[in-house]
């Protein structure tokens, strides 16, 4: 395994991005590279969730999939400073596509709560214009392939985390569009697998569902699924990644994971 560290700078802040890359003999995968999953984790913007970090790029490990997380930059960095160390990851993993090997045109982004907005933002502002002129490249280079959303945090209208937005944006109200991704979402907008809880009281599941139909309605491919049990927070969904905050997960919330794999696989 290819195990290092790689600082992403954006907007004065760094971040850094851990690889979890499998050995590839070229006997193995008949000298393909791999999908690769770049992971970015929960935390509402205040903070970068441990739950959402190894336990995750390992799973992925497991699958088959090379994997990358990103701690990227939270309060008091604001918008759209995350955004563009997500789309400096994104074009590193292409970049080292040949070292790594990995597959280019396979690189898919999970978010997993406020990873999933800034996952989503990415899937929906790589397009736009929004990201910081810094990276000073073609966007096609770091739009994702797919989209993996785990409770996403989506909207900044009737049915958002507040605490999220607040911590993005602060008192910037002409912000509050642009970042309500279900609003940003058109027909490039990759594809996505999301999953969330009807239970969810802290990111409500009509997150997940507004940006479902945003993509029903511009004809993007997407896969939705909504468990009826389970606190917001499920990380893996396993012992794995339990804590005293998120007590043992509730079944069949794990399947999630077989289910985005197999989803991956498609591609």
């Amino acid at each position: 395994m290819i195990y290092t560290s790689v600082n992403i700078n954006a907007g004065g802040q760094t971040a850094p991005l851990y690889t979890y890359m499998l050995d590839t003999p070229p006997a193995l995968n008949n000298g393909k590279g791999r999908p690769v999953v770049l992971i970015l984790p929960g935390g509402g913007y205040t903070m970068i969730s441990d739950r959402d970090t190894e336990p995750v790029a390992v799973r992925m490990n497991a699958a088959g999939f090379h994997a990358a997380v990103l701690r990227y930059s939270v309060s008091p960095a604001r918008f759209p400073v995350a955004l563009s160390q997500a789309a400096q990851a994104v074009m590193l993993l292409r970049e080292h596509a040949a070292d790594w090997h990995i597959d280019p045109s396979r690189v898919f982004v999970m978010g997993l709560s406020a990873g999933g907005h800034l996952a989503a933002s990415l899937g929906t502002l790589w397009n736009k214009k929004v990201i910081d002129d810094e990276l000073k490249a073609a966007p096609a280079k770091f739009r994702p392939d797919g989209l993996v959303l785990a409770y996403p945090v989506i909207s900044s209208g009737e049915f958002t985390h507040q605490g999220s937005i607040d911590n993005l944006i602060a008192d910037r109200a002409e912000l509050r569009e642009t970042v309500s991704t279900e609003k940003q979402v058109d027909k490039d907008t990759p594809p996505a697998f999301i999953w969330h809880t009807v239970e969810d009281e802290l990111v409500p599941v009509e997150n997940s569902l507004l940006f479902a139909g945003a993509l029903r309605r511009s004809g993007v491919s997407f896969e939705l699924h909504i468990y009826p049990k389970g606190v917001h927070g499920q990380s893996l969904g396993t012992r794995e990644t339990e804590s005293p905050m998120f007590p043992t997960p509730i079944p069949p919330v794990d399947s999630w994971v077989d289910l985005a794999v197999n989803w991956i696989r498609s591609f």
